[in-house]
């Protein structure tokens, strides 16, 4: 038997698969605020989009997170979705 890493990049929206809607949001959410904290002056487009996309969800993020409408919770895993690969390694090469 051998053994073998996982060497399989996953962010947290795929980390999170199967989880409440809130907290995967609240999880990626973070991962942006850390990757905007950690972004060069030079990184100017990244750091916009990092800031739109944060902006969104500080907007959607209003209310019990706990008891979400249908609506918002759309709106949610739609923003999720669009912003799963927002500054990550790949992301990265592309807008190089």
């Amino acid at each position: 038997m051998s053994a073998t890493m996982n060497t399989k990049i996953e962010n947290s929206v795929d980390a999170t698969r199967g989880q409440p809607l809130a907290d995967r949001v609240l999880a990626r959410k973070d991962e942006l605020e850390m990757a905007l904290a950690d972004c060069s002056p030079h990184e100017q487009g990244l750091r916009i989009e990092i800031e739109t996309a944060l902006a969104t969800v500080y907007q959607l993020m209003t209310g019990d997170l706990a008891h979400l409408p249908s609506v918002v919770a759309r709106d949610l895993n739609s923003w999720l979705e669009r912003n799963k690969h927002l500054a990550q390694p790949a992301h990265y090469s592309r807008a190089a």
